[in-house]
């Protein structure tokens, strides 16, 4: 790749705490830093709204159809008790820290590479070498400064250009180190250690290798151990790529497709080679990107102040994309500091409950960063009536359980916040006539048809992320041999929920029945049932199910038109539902519009086509492509469940399912696949063939996994 015009071109090396962006060349080489936990203090933590006040005025206003109303009544109320909600409160956004520019005394034009498999960057040219990796053994981020001869040049170590929102000011000291103040507030430094070469303050007189640091206040600043650049890289190979590696994707591409520049395969229609080198560069972007923290919408990159959407923690669709393939690719630790966050700031989510709803419990807002309080609103985005969150963050606790087998963590982590979050929607759903109704709703971020408003009642999201809480809830007592006295009452919500409803041969987005669908939207969230193991209500049920198939497609054309280039991750939820549904053409075209419109040649995504660097989609397509290849639920195993007729042969190794099953390879050919399965515990399973092949002669057959021994599976065409 040629000079990258600017950070958001840039190429990504993390460690998950610490980041570079490597950009520009010719006349000056640019490192963008960052720190995992570098949020700018711009706003208040603000008492959440006390919607709870004007609870029963929101559900006259919803009731009678009065639904911009109810959305504006909550501002209205907002900001009579705090000025502040009088404009939109964003969260404290992710930053960046510094740029260290570098100047050769001999530029000239290079070029960039990345190595996924260590993470290391480089910029070559005529006169010169740089190489850049953030360590994981180090927690720094590494340059190695080369040219024959020597190395001449300069360096300056600078804050990130454009115009911070609230007084930021920083001087250079010795060392050189940037101090950087918030206004009255700590701010952090960025310390640029000297490892070996000939530095004097910024001028560069030999070949150098230099140790560059974010700390915020309180963080260690130990010493590098050693100053030789190829024994810190591999010594950070031997982490990342161990993580990289653990899962192997070959889809008969071929050596010379595989060779290709990465900006000829964007540039040529989608093919197997593209989709294996994005597969591998979405799971290098979100495991270069998760340290202490998750992913923020742009990693733990940030070349700007003010980050699209503050470039925090959004709940409602953005951060489950970015951790979608962590455990079917089997880096399940990856998705623990998910749950840190969540518990961090439980006293926030509980606080959000009482104030919004009166309710015991758990209520998640949809955007965070530095706390956990519902500040962030309006009269059209009414997101204080989206009450989905707990439960769909319930569903990753469960799924780190089922991957994992880990029933510590069962027993310690995810029932306590299961519970917890049923409580919420015990109090919140009222019960009349036998059925639950969910008022406020939201189905993230569509209106339904002729009521002007995103505010509603009954979103399908809504029913199906409680259907599933529940459910599960009741399971893991089982499991734990638990008498659980809240048990009646889940029993009893589950059994009044509403049914999925169909509406136009479709699966409504709302239960309700007044409310009619917007199809032509980027969400489509009332497919959430498909996304982790398909809800049994749908899938066994023949006119839900073809409702669901017809839905994927109505909303694959809007995706498939040219008006629709926003929101890549959408696709990732059409992907993740096709493939629950066997549906391996539509799946197929969703990954094909992911690869063919959101990636740059620096391999890394974006939420817009060409715009806005962003990394949902570096988990979104790893995991629909995983999809595709295997299924995982309800203790069953199906083996290439959606296999396109563009992947006829093909080879995976290291795919992860629930039940604690590994799948240490799966290859197949027409007419043919085999794969050997290992268990991290005694388990018993169905696997299914694939379409068209029989295993042992049926459709499907009884598996029993001892832990730790391969079994061999073989599947063949009649």
């Amino acid at each position: 790749m040629r000079d990258a015009v600017n950070w958001e071109h840039a190429l990504v090396t993390g460690n998950g705490r610490q980041g570079a962006l490597c950009w520009g060349g010719r006349e000056a080489i640019r490192l963008t830093v960052s720190h995992e936990r570098l949020f700018l203090p711009v706003g208040p933590r603000l008492d959440a709204p006390d919607t709870a006040a004007i609870l029963p005025r929101l559900r006259g206003l919803l009731a009678a159809g009065r639904y911009a109303a109810a959305a504006e009544a909550v501002c209205a109320h907002a900001a009579a008790a705090e000025p502040a909600y009088a404009e939109t409160v964003w969260i404290d956004p992710l930053v960046g820290a510094a740029t260290l520019t570098v100047r050769p005394e001999r530029p000239g034009a290079g070029s960039w590479s990345v190595e996924l498999g260590s993470g290391l960057v480089e910029y070559r040219w005529a006169g010169g070498h740089l190489r850049v990796f953030a360590s994981r053994a180090s927690d720094a981020i590494l340059v190695a400064l080369s040219a024959p001869g020597g190395f001449r040049g300069t360096l300056d170590l600078s804050l990130i250009e454009s115009t911070p929102p609230i007084p930021v000011t920083g001087r250079v000291a010795t060392g050189p180190t940037l101090n950087v103040d918030f206004g009255a507030a700590p701010g952090y430094r960025v310390r640029c250690r000297v490892l070996s070469g000939d530095v004097d303050g910024c001028e560069v007189r030999s070949d150098a290798v230099l140790a560059i640091r974010t700390l915020l206040p309180g963080d260690a600043d130990p010493a590098v151990p050693d100053e030789d650049f190829e024994a810190l890289l591999a010594a950070h190979r031997d982490l990342h790529g161990e993580l990289m590696g653990r899962v192997r994707l070959d889809l008969g591409a071929g050596r010379a497709a595989r060779a290709a520049p990465t900006a000829r395969l964007l540039a040529a229609p989608v093919g197997p080679a593209l989709v294996e080198r994005l597969f591998d560069a979405g799971r290098y972007a979100i495991i270069s990107s998760t340290g202490d923290l998750p992913p923020t919408l742009q990693g733990v990159w940030s070349g700007t102040w003010t980050p699209p959407w503050s470039s925090g923690y959004t709940l409602d669709g953005n951060l489950p994309a970015a951790v979608a393939a962590l455990l079917p690719t089997g880096t399940p630790e990856l998705l623990l500091p998910v749950f840190d966050l969540l518990e961090s700031v439980r006293d926030d989510l509980r606080h959000n409950a009482r104030r919004l709803y009166g309710a015991r419990g758990l209520l998640t807002p949809l955007h965070l960063s530095t706390h956990g309080r519902q500040n962030h609103f309006g009269p059209v985005w009414c997101q204080t009536f989206w009450t989905a969150g707990a439960a769909w963050m319930s569903r990753l606790y469960v799924d780190y359980w089922r991957y994992t087998g880990d029933r510590d963590f069962l027993r310690e982590r995810a029932l306590p916040f299961l519970r917890e979050s049923a409580e919420f929607y015990l109090d919140f759903a009222q019960i009349r006539d036998g059925v639950a109704t969910f008022s406020p709703s939201y189905s993230p971020e569509n209106a339904p048809a002729a009521t002007g408003s995103q505010a509603c009642v009954d979103a399908t999201m809504d029913v199906a992320v409680v259907r599933d809480l529940l459910t599960n809830l009741l399971r893991i007592a089982d499991e734990l041999n638990l008498a659980d006295p809240d048990a009646p009452r889940w029993r009893g919500l589950l059994g009044a929920l509403p049914g999925y409803r169909v509406a136009d041969g479709l699966l409504a987005e709302w239960c309700h029945p007044d409310l009619d669908d917007q199809p032509a939207h980027r969400h489509a969230s009332h497919l959430w049932p498909l996304w982790y193991e398909p809800d049994p209500l749908i899938t066994g049920d023949p006119r839900l199910r073809a409702a669901a198939m017809a839905t994927v497609r109505s909303r694959l054309a809007w995706w498939l038109g040219a008006e629709a280039d926003e929101m890549a991750y959408g696709l990732a939820q059409l992907g993740l539902a096709a493939a629950a549904l066997g549906m391996a053409e539509e799946a197929y075209a969703t990954v094909e519009r992911m690869a063919g419109r959101y990636w740059r040649p620096s391999l890394v995504p974006t939420h817009n086509r060409d715009a806005i660097f962003n990394v949902d989609i570096a988990g979104g397509l790893p995991a629909v492509v995983a999809a595709m290849l295997l299924r995982s639920a309800h203790g069953r195993l199906d083996l290439l469940p959606a296999l396109p007729a563009r992947w006829p042969a093909g080879r995976v190794t290291g795919l992860a399912a629930r039940g604690a099953v590994r799948v240490a390879e799966l290859r197949w050919a027409p007419g043919r696949a085999q794969a050997v399965l290992t268990a991290r515990h005694d388990v018993r399973l169905t696997v299914g063939a694939p379409p068209g092949m029989l295993i042992d002669g049926a459709p499907s057959c009884p598996v029993a996994l001892t832990a730790g021994r391969p079994h061999r599976v073989l599947a063949v065409s009649p």
